[in-house]
């Protein structure tokens, strides 16, 4: 069996995060990732909370963020796309954090 070029740990780390958060439906391991494309700034207000299919489910602190990323989704689910693969994200919906 012929094998392609080695793979780094860092370049298969995002597809293993993307499949474990898919398998689980909880999308907290994407945590490192969300931080890499969205910001420092950003994620200290969003975290990825769920993915549900191809939908990364964001909690965000309050109605201003999420109307701030609801705005910025096309851009934040390419920069997360260029990381997990693309096609991985589909959709971005955000939701109020339950405090």
């Amino acid at each position: 069996m012929a094998r392609g070029e080695p793979k780094t740990l860092e370049s298969l780390l995002p597809r293993v995060l993307a499949r474990l958060a898919g398998e689980s439906g909880r999308a907290s391991s994407l945590m490192p990732l969300w931080t890499a494309a969205v910001g420092e700034n950003i994620a200290r207000h969003s975290r990825p909370h769920q993915l549900d299919g191809s939908t990364l489910i964001i909690s965000v602190e309050s109605a201003e963020w999420a109307q701030v990323l609801s705005r910025q989704a096309d851009s934040l689910r390419e920069r997360l796309n260029e990381k997990l693969g693309a096609g991985t994200v589909k959709a971005l919906a955000f939701q109020l954090e339950s405090r």
